[in-house]
C-alpha cells in the first residue's frame, strides 16, 4: 500500500505543472467574392496605432507571416505587395475572482440509534492564478484602394503559468487558429483547440 501512495505523491507535482488551456475563439469576415484571397504577394505590418517597434507585436507579425505563406501568399521583402495584412494586438493580465467560498459547512442528522454530525471544509488552494488574455486582429486590405478583403479576430485566455502564455508559443497558436480553414465562413465564430 505504501508504494502506490508514494507513486501518487510523486505524480502530484507533475500534474500541478500542466496548466489548463482553453480554446481560441476565432471570428472572420470577408466579401462574398474571395477570389483575391490566398495568392499573390502580401506584406505583414503593424496596424495603424500600434507600435511597430514592439518586440511582442513583431513576434505576432512573424507568426501571421508564416500563416499567410501557408495559405498561399508570397511575402517578398519591401513594399511591392498588392495586399497588406495589418496586425493588431492587445494583451492584458488580470486576477480572476474566487468563484466559491473558501469555507464550506455540511451536516447530517441520524436516524434511530445515531446522532448528529457536522463537518467544515476549508479550501487551502489559495487565490485563483492570474489569467493572460490575448486578442489578435488581422485585416487584409487591397493596397491600392485600401478596401478590406478579409478580417479576422482571435481571442485566447490562459493561466499566466501556462506555456501558452509566453509570447512566441501563444503567437504561433493564435495565428494558426486564426488562419485555419482560411478564409473561413464569414461572420461565423469557431473555437479552435490549441495543439499541445
Amino acid at each position: 500500500m505504501i508504494r502506490p501512495l508514494l507513486s501518487l505523491a510523486l505524480l502530484l507535482p507533475l500534474a500541478a505543472c500542466v496548466a489548463p488551456t482553453g480554446p481560441v475563439e476565432v471570428t472572420r469576415f470577408h466579401l462574398p467574392d474571395t477570389s483575391a484571397l490566398g495568392h499573390g504577394a502580401i506584406v505583414v505590418e503593424a496596424a495603424p496605432g500600434m507600435d511597430p517597434a514592439s518586440i511582442e507585436l513583431r513576434t505576432f507579425e512573424e507568426a501571421v507571416e508564416r500563416e499567410v505563406q501557408r495559405v498561399g501568399y508570397a511575402t517578398p521583402p519591401g513594399a511591392a505587395a498588392a495586399q497588406v495584412a495589418e496586425v493588431r494586438l492587445d494583451r492584458r493580465t488580470f486576477q480572476p475572482e474566487r468563484t466559491r467560498s473558501p469555507v464550506g459547512v455540511g451536516g447530517s442528522t441520524g436516524s434511530y440509534g445515531s446522532g448528529v454530525g457536522l463537518g467544515v471544509g476549508i479550501d487551502l488552494s489559495g487565490p485563483p492564478k492570474p489569467v493572460v488574455e490575448t486578442l489578435l486582429g488581422v485585416v487584409i486590405r487591397d493596397r491600392a484602394s485600401g478596401a478590406v478583403l478579409w478580417e479576422g479576430r482571435a481571442q485566447f485566455s490562459v493561466r499566466a503559468d501556462s506555456p501558452l502564455a509566453t509570447t512566441p508559443l501563444g503567437a504561433a497558436q493564435m495565428a494558426a487558429a486564426l488562419f485555419a480553414g482560411f478564409p473561413g465562413r464569414s461572420g461565423e465564430t469557431v473555437l479552435v483547440k490549441p495543439t499541445p
